[in-house]
């Protein structure tokens, strides 16, 4: 998909956004974040994961930055599967168009369910991947919620305990 296209999903929403440029070598968001200023706490990243079954199931994972998916566990239960994990580049690619650093939930295949962590809609805005490595897309979470195939789910991710 092109990154035209993308901004026609996210356009489409009807909520307030940004579009903002990014070095592709920063694209990857703790690097992102420290080069442009912006919080992990308000940093979402978009996750392709695969059910162990056949045919192989997927779907894409939103969940903030500061927490990791719970694949093991809430998004094994999702897919019904006895294993999950998250799947490969190669994979992410095939399904999406994007790689990885550049994923966005704007302009997935319809097909493909679209989990956003409950805890990214009680931001006022959150930064997620753009559709390529060279940009970033800043929005309401409630465009998110707009989106084919999207649904809130709680506790899709934790909260790491601190070391």
């Amino acid at each position: 998909m092109t990154n035209d296209a993308i901004l026609d999903h996210v356009i489409a929403t009807g909520e307030p956004y940004e579009l903002i440029d990014c070095d592709p070598d920063l694209a990857d968001t703790a690097q992102f974040c420290e080069a442009y200023g912006y919080r992990m706490d308000e940093s979402a990243n978009a996750i392709i994961v695969i059910g162990k079954a056949d045919p192989k199931l997927y779907a894409a994972c939103l969940v903030l930055a500061t927490t990791r998916l719970d694949v093991n566990g809430a998004v094994r239960r999702r897919l019904g599967t006895r294993k999950a994990s998250f799947a490969p580049a190669e994979d992410t690619m095939e399904l999406t168009g994007m790689t990885i650093g550049g994923v966005t939930p704007f302009g997935l295949p319809p097909a493909l369910p679209l989990w956003i962590d409950a805890r990214i809609m009680e931001l006022e805005r959150v930064i997620v991947g753009g559709g390529s490595r060279d940009r970033k897309l800043y929005v309401a979470p409630t465009a998110l919620t707009k989106l084919v195939g999207a649904a809130v789910v709680e506790n899709l991710a934790r909260v790491p305990s601190p070391q």
